[in-house]
């Protein structure tokens, strides 16, 4: 582990995800629930550190895309409700129920086999039933001529037996754009969630423990979606366009370090492709962080990294394990020397515009080989590298 932390690695803050916990819990008021969404790897955070940090906070709930990892948390002492909110096989509805996993409930079909397992197997499995209110992706169809059998739908699956209907929830799908069009197209979306859910009590006789909508986007511009909970992903770790404007803090500082330096001649061309040839004489790093560690190979020649003298240009193609950064206007940067990749002197959402992508995509990336080091208190209380050796 010793020999891996000074190549590339992950500085995982979690005093930032508390003050980010904290922040938009106290947005989101006393009365609504709190979903961390920890799919993914907690996004690349590492998923077992974030959730028992969450729990530790006291969230009410955690939010996976799949058994595997649900169960990965359920393995290392995490307690608390888990919701998957994507395909779980039938055949996997005893492990549910057996280790207190909710599932999501997407169609008819589903409910039916669930309900089918759930009872051969001799238990209840916890559902949240998933209203397609215009992500066009997973669930009920409700919208317009769908309204009446979607709901009829619903009510079917939330009387079956061996199926405990606790939530209800939708997904928004531009709540984060800024624009009239897809502010009226949030709106409509959320209205005909609340419509259906509201029919779907009613005929029920019941209410839902839990009803849910309000995603990152949500959770920022549209605080009558917040409802029994929220489940704010990319702001929880401090990202994204509305984080400043709520005094969010980046969770993951990705860093490198510079491998060697060396001096071209005018008219030299640099790595794969001779997409950049020198016009003067430059001092050229090397810093071992390439596209098998999560640097995007279309990046090549149009961003910079952070030293603590300024940015430094990426030159030329960036390699499968390591790139070239333009060190002549730094002179007092030596091998040797920490370069920040994103984190808090270098936004990862700018990093993410010169891709053409999202902040998701860039922290999802950080590959398996890149340790992950946890910070507490201010000082490391645990190192993770997800290599097997």
């Amino acid at each position: 582990m010793e020999s891996t932390l000074r190549r590339t690695w992950a500085e995982i803050n979690l005093d930032a995800l508390a003050h980010n916990y904290h922040a938009l819990r106290a947005k989101a008021g006393p009365q609504v629930k709190f979903l961390g969404v920890v799919k993914a790897d907690a996004y690349g955070h590492g998923a077992i550190q974030v959730s028992k940090a969450l729990q530790e906070l006291g969230a009410d709930y955690l939010a996976v895309s799949s058994i595997d990892e649900a169960m990965e948390l359920r393995k290392n002492d995490v307690t608390m409700p888990i919701l998957i909110l994507g395909h779980t096989p039938k055949e996997q509805v005893g492990r549910l129920i057996d280790n207190h996993i909710t599932q999501a409930v997407t169609c008819e079909a589903k409910a039916l086999e669930y309900s089918e397992e759930a009872v051969r197997h001799g238990g209840a499995l916890t559902v949240h039933i998933k209203v397609d209110s215009g992500m066009s992706r997973l669930g009920y169809l409700c919208a317009d001529d769908h309204f009446e059998s979607g709901v009829s739908g619903i009510c079917r699956a939330c009387s079956l037996p061996g199926l405990r209907a606790e939530g209800i929830f939708t997904h928004f799908a531009v709540a984060d754009e800024p624009d009239m069009d897809n502010i009226v197209y949030t709106q409509r979306q959320f209205s005909l969630f609340t419509k259906v859910s509201a029919e779907a009590e009613k005929r029920l006789g019941c209410r839902f423990a839990i009803r849910h909508c309000a995603n990152t986007g949500a959770v920022a511009c549209y605080p009558e979606t917040y409802l029994d909970m929220v489940r704010p992903g990319l702001l929880l770790y401090g990202y994204g366009e509305f984080a400043p404007e709520l005094g969010l803090e980046p969770v993951m500082t990705l860093k490198t370090t510079v491998s060697t330096i060396k001096t071209y001649e005018p008219g030299t061309s640099v790595s794969y492709g001779r997409i950049f040839t020198t016009e003067r004489r430059t001092r050229m790093g090397v810093v071992p962080y390439g596209y098998a560690d999560g640097f995007f190979r279309s990046l090549s020649n149009r961003c910079s990294l952070m030293t603590a003298q300024g940015p430094a240009p990426q030159r030329g193609k960036i390699c499968m394990d390591m790139c070239m950064i333009d060190l002549t206007d730094l002179p007092a940067v030596d091998v040797g020397d920490e370069v920040e990749i994103f984190g808090r002197h270098s936004p990862v959402e700018e990093l993410a515009k010169e891709a053409n992508t999202i902040p998701y995509e860039l922290t999802c990336a950080v590959s398996k080989r890149v340790p992950r080091v946890y910070y507490k208190g201010g000082r490391e209380i645990e190192r993770e590298l997800l290599l097997r050796f």
